[in-house]
């Protein structure tokens, strides 16, 4: 297994930037594809970024696409969500996460098997 420890999350105004970090254990970090979701107070977890074991392969949810990008050093065990013209609407807790399937990029929750603890992220209006 693989733990993950997420973390640069904030409070910041709109328009403003932030990269989330997400820290991973074991030997192992290049067999996992990575996800980023989000939940927001009295909402569903959404997807918002994935990317492959390599990093070749990447999506995104349409809110975010052109604004986030996900990226990972699997040198650093480590993937990344830089974050641009963030809004109030972004504001939610971040979780990063880890699937097995590492050639394919997906958003369905249910194909990751392993989840950090989350990292709050505010936009403030």
């Amino acid at each position: 297994q693989v733990q993950l420890v997420e973390s640069g999350g904030g409070l910041v105004q709109a328009g403003d930037s932030l990269r989330l970090s997400c820290a991973a254990s074991g030997r192992t970090f290049s067999s996992y594809g990575m996800g980023w979701f989000r939940q927001a107070p009295g909402k569903e977890r959404e997807f918002v970024a994935a990317i492959s074991g390599s990093g070749g392969s990447t999506l995104y949810t349409n809110s975010v696409k052109g604004r986030f990008t996900i990226s990972r050093d699997n040198t650093k065990n480590t993937v990344y969500l830089q974050m641009n013209s963030l809004k109030p609407e972004d504001t939610a807790v971040y979780y990063c996460a880890a699937r097995r399937s590492y050639v394919r990029v997906g958003g369905n929750p249910n194909e990751y098997d392993y989840w950090g603890q989350g990292t709050q992220v505010t936009v403030s209006s």
